[in-house]
């Protein structure tokens, strides 16, 4: 990892919203999908259930996983932004081509005929 680069400090900004650090420390190397052993999480999932759209946002487009379920956290980035109603995250994730989960999928196919509108699965 080049100098400078510190996953537990991007980690920290990233659930705390200070996008500049983020953007730092990935620009230092640090692995944006690296699950440290004490943590168990995702920079993305983290950040995504803390609610710091920006920095989940900023993650998808500089080289996280939109597939990496975080372990601690039980969830996929997907998952997670559904969790906390991030829906330019779930938009985003949904253009990088993640899938709905089948019981979401189906859930979705329910709600778009509910409402007259094509479900995005």
């Amino acid at each position: 990892m080049p100098a400078g680069g510190n996953w537990k400090e991007m980690y920290q900004a990233g659930c705390e919203g200070d996008l500049a650090l983020v953007e730092y420390h990935v620009k230092c190397g640090v692995d944006v999908n690296y699950a440290h052993p004490e943590f168990l999480s995702t920079p993305l999932v983290a950040a995504i259930l803390a609610r710091q759209q920006e920095v989940a946002l900023f993650l998808l487009a500089n080289g996280a996983n939109p597939d990496l379920p975080s372990e601690f956290d039980a969830a996929t980035p997907m998952q997670a932004a559904r969790r906390v109603g991030l829906t330019a995250v779930e938009d985003r994730l949904l253009e990088l081509g993640v899938a709905w989960p089948p019981a979401e999928r189906e859930r979705q196919g329910w709600l778009a005929r509910l409402f007259g509108r094509r479900a995005q699965a």
